[in-house]
């Protein structure tokens, strides 16, 4: 199958694109709970928290990338993404499963196909 790329935004409610560098891996995480979106995915780094969430508005979401509701069905709780673009608003990131994260001695230019 093919890699699923979905946008991140929202940076500026929390610490600007500094949190972001090429190659960086985050973590994306359900929120079902969500006021706002019951299909958001939480962005974030471990000992930071939030950093953002993957885009769902048609106005958000960049071309050739997944809104975070048709992302969300591709995964459990959570799932990774690893930083592949940077642009002076938003961050693309390529989908990986926790598994091939989690597991020891992968490399960081492993991209995981869904």
């Amino acid at each position: 199958m093919n890699t699923i790329y979905v946008t991140i935004t929202g940076q500026n409610h929390y610490l600007g694109m500094k949190p972001y560098k090429i190659g960086r891996i985050v973590k994306l995480v359900k929120e079902p709970d969500n006021a706002y979106d019951p299909e958001a995915i939480r962005v974030e780094l471990p000992y930071i928290d939030t950093i953002g969430y993957v885009a769902n508005s048609v106005n958000t979401v960049f071309e050739g990338t997944c809104s975070a509701g048709r992302a969300y069905d591709k995964f459990d709780d959570y799932a990774y993404g690893e930083v592949m673009f940077i642009t002076h608003s938003s961050v693309i990131a390529a989908v990986r499963k926790k598994e091939d994260v989690e597991k020891d001695g992968m490399s960081d230019g492993d991209v995981v196909s869904f």
